[in-house]
């Protein structure tokens, strides 16, 4: 790897309206469009030989089918107000929805059912659980724009729209289990906690429904769509929109100090707060490098991907039209996998998720063998092998889906942190949902995005919002570069 050009950090005759960042996953890139758009001149240094972070694709198993190696489906990145802001499919971008947005099979063939039409999703729930359903998330889809612009932001802040955010926080500051003691229905049960799951934290901890609502509301306002050509093609239209902003990406730059980026005005750091810490030193406050120290990292996703002939037989018909599939079983049997998970034991009965993006976008298939995008929620750090209680739980609901399945590549968590040093552990989400960390992350203060170091902002997803591909963190961060120029 190569390394960035030396020079002074800081304001200066050299540096001034210039701007360095420093990785390119969809925060970084975000923030640097942010800043070009406003007319600085923006340097990308990725170590990677391709930009992205988390939003990648290869070929991974079978030559021509194509797999996403990180993030696969997008709520938030359709829903994303900086984003939209600005016209990804502008730049190449095309959106493709599935006929079911989520399934969450249990035994029998039966199974809960998300879509993205909320009256479409009310008339497949069993009839008790339609009118909590309707009055949980009805008010909060009809506002979600408003709700958005605030969710997409740090949570202390004084909210432009207080009714659809005070709506949200009676629910989303509670457990997802005890939110989901709404319904009656054990389809509508593991549903909303399969959905909830994805805070990857004990379903029986404050805040984890506040991940669930918003999922949902999420999905019934925008969907739960994959990108034509891989996740990759949201890369490529940020990297597009940068461009035409005059933004350059330098790739395979490793970056090691501060010390070693070109003189800038403005630098954002799409790094977790580990590699904040390895670049700072003791350029750091001491404040900041202490919460940064004690920054918490999550459970990990051990990731297995398939080539598979004819797609997978699910038992439940719905299961065979949707773009995820949440494989965890009855409510009961998913908190307890997440509670071992959390408590760093492997269960015999991972939650599994589940992406068959092959559906709407037939291009990342060769012939009849499609990719089956696969991971489960394992321990931070797990050395074992988790390949086999994957395939067991799919198998458990799709039988007949081993004997379909052509080549199958593995990514341990080890080596998940090797692709993308930011996923510590295997902790894509970077960061652990713990009650401190959703309020505060990564550290405590009024701007999250401000290392202490004058210039220097941290803009990865160890910054609110938080996990996924939508930008925000980086948009945020340049943001509050761009105030502190102006004052």
């Amino acid at each position: 790897m190569a390394s960035a050009h030396g020079g002074h950090l800081g304001p200066g005759s050299t540096g001034r309206n210039r701007a360095v960042v420093v990785g390119a996953g969809p925060n970084g890139l975000a923030g640097a469009i942010a800043l070009a758009r406003a007319g600085m001149e923006v340097t990308v240094l990725e170590a990677a030989d391709q930009p992205g972070g988390g939003a990648r694709s290869a070929e991974l198993t079978v030559p021509g089918v194509l797999h996403d190696t990180c993030s696969a489906v997008h709520p938030f990145g359709a829903a994303s107000p900086f984003f939209r802001e600005l016209r990804l499919e502008d730049h190449g971008l095309r959106w493709r929805y599935p006929a079911v947005d989520v399934a969450h099979p249990l035994a029998g063939g039966r199974a809960g059912v998300l879509l993205q039409s909320i009256d479409e999703t009310l008339r497949r729930l069993p009839n008790d659980d339609r009118e909590p359903w309707r009055k949980l998330f009805g008010p909060l889809v009809e506002q979600y724009d408003e709700l958005a612009d605030e969710i997409f932001r740090p949570i202390l802040h004084v909210p432009r729209h207080p009714v659809p955010m005070a709506r949200f926080g009676l629910s989303a500051l509670r457990s997802a289990t005890s939110v989901a003691k709404r319904w009656q229905r054990p389809e509508t049960k593991a549903l909303f906690a399969g959905i909830a799951a994805h805070a990857i934290h004990p379903l029986e901890k404050p805040t984890t429904a506040g991940v669930g609502v918003m999922f949902v509301v999420t999905g019934h306002a925008y969907g739960f769509p994959v990108p034509e050509g891989g996740s990759q093609s949201i890369t490529a239209a940020l990297c597009s929109v940068l461009a035409s902003h005059g933004g350059v990406v330098e790739t395979g730059v490793r970056v090691r100090s501060l010390d070693e980026l070109p003189p800038a005005e403005v630098v954002l750091l799409d790094l977790a707060p580990k590699g904040v810490l390895e670049l700072a030193g003791d350029q750091l406050p001491s404040r900041t490098a202490k919460a940064y120290k004690r920054f918490k990292h999550g459970p990990a996703a051990y990731k297995v991907d398939l080539a598979v002939e004819g797609g997978v037989p699910w038992e439940n018909e719905d299961c065979r039209r949707a773009g995820t599939v949440h494989v965890g079983g009855p409510i009961e049997e998913l908190a307890a996998a997440e509670r071992e998970v959390h408590r760093g034991n492997m269960p015999v009965n991972p939650f599994v998720l589940v992406a068959q993006q092959y559906l709407v976008d037939p291009q990342r298939s060769k012939g009849d063998v499609h990719p089956v995008w696969a991971y489960a929620h394992v321990p931070n750090g797990f050395t074992g092998n988790a390949t086999e209680a994957v395939l067991e739980q799919i198998e458990r609901f799709a039988p007949g889906f081993r004997d379909r399945i052509v080549a199958t590549h593995v990514r341990t968590p080890a080596q998940i942190e090797a692709d993308n040093p930011n996923y510590v552990g295997g902790d894509i989400a970077t960061g652990a949902a713990t009650p401190m960390q959703v309020v505060f992350r990564p550290k405590r203060g009024l701007n999250p995005y401000a290392t202490g170091i004058p210039g220097v902002y941290i803009c990865s997803a160890a910054t609110p919002p938080g996990g996924g591909v939508h930008g925000m963190g980086g948009a945020n961060a340049a943001a509050s570069a761009l105030r502190s120029r102006k004052g």
